[in-house]
């Protein structure tokens, strides 16, 4: 499941990248949707998946609440 996510992530994270990445055209009118915005949030989930299963794959214990 984790690798599932990241791998959604990573293509979500490309796709809206190149989305933010063209120019803006007028005739078309203003974008609707922040694809540099979604890029970003991509990118922290996939960082925080990452973090997931590099503990997943080493066994180490949750950390303490304390």
């Amino acid at each position: 499941l984790t690798l599932a996510l990241l791998a959604a992530c990573v293509i979500l994270g490309l796709f809206a990248g190149w989305r933010g990445a063209r120019l803006p055209d007028l005739r078309r009118g203003p974008r609707m949707i922040p694809w540099r915005f979604i890029m970003l949030l991509a990118a922290a989930v996939a960082m925080l998946l990452l973090i997931h299963l590099f503990r997943l794959l080493t066994g180490a214990p949750p950390p303490s609440p304390y």
